[in-house]
């Protein structure tokens, strides 16, 4: 209703003020050409006025939706632009938040404490395989399933090598593991034991490892682990 008035009230309002307005002798169809700026700037201001009036809920919607779009595209550039640093950020306040997750730095690895343990999760000839910080074992230890899924020939291992556990003395076959990655961290060709059926719950991160490393530390809670350049 409000739109039908102003139309009525103002379109002849501008007709008639053109009349009014235009100089002597200026024929009819020749009007606006001649208008003085002033009017011209009046009747330009009532034309926007009007076309706000008539589509201000279509223009809201659409200055609204190029909003909401045109911050998104900013927040995807810019998440893009720094997706490494983000990435990393993402890394540690995970690994704050989750005990055992890894945050990765380049060749920096650190590991939060989960109750007593450093629980580590390593890639073992491709393989993931779940293990424990141990720096009194002098070897990497695996389990006979963390051996079968990393691809190692079991029928044929030989156990020679006499092996201090809880449960006592035992033997454990010696094997060398092309690679161990943890994070950004990779070593080949391993030394490593593989444990008897039943001898061993949890694989095991020995020095056999560790001692490849450029330096490696427990700070806190934290296990800093930093491989070679």
């Amino acid at each position: 209703m409000r739109s039908v008035l102003f139309v009525l009230i103002v379109v002849p309002a501008v007709v008639l003020l053109g009349f009014f307005l235009r100089p002597e002798g200026t024929p009819p169809l020749q009007l606006v050409d001649g208008w003085p700026w002033l009017p011209k700037l009046l009747i330009a201001c009532l034309i926007v006025g009007l076309l706000w009036i008539l589509f201000r809920e279509r223009l809201a919607n659409a200055i609204a939706s190029i909003l909401i779009w045109g911050s998104v595209a900013a927040l995807l550039a810019v998440g893009y632009t720094y997706r490494f640093e983000l990435r990393d950020v993402a890394d540690r306040v995970l690994a704050e938040l989750l005990p055992g997750h890894m945050a990765t730095r380049g060749r920096l690895v650190e590991i939060v404490r989960n109750g007593n343990h450093f629980p580590v999760l390593a890639q073992v000839n491709g393989a993931t395989v779940a293990m424990l910080l141990d720096t009194g074992a002098s070897s990497v230890v695996l389990t006979q399933e963390a051996a079968k899924a990393a691809g190692l020939p079991l029928e044929v291992l030989a156990y020679t090598v006499n092996v201090d556990t809880a449960n006592g003395r035992t033997r454990a076959a010696p094997v060398t593991l092309d690679a161990i990655a943890i994070g950004g961290i990779m070593e080949r060709a391993v030394p490593a034991l593989i444990a008897r059926p039943g001898q061993l719950q949890m694989n095991l991160l020995g020095m056999s490892f560790l001692n490849r490393l450029q330096s490696w530390e427990v700070r806190g809670d934290k296990l800093m682990l930093r491989g070679q350049p």
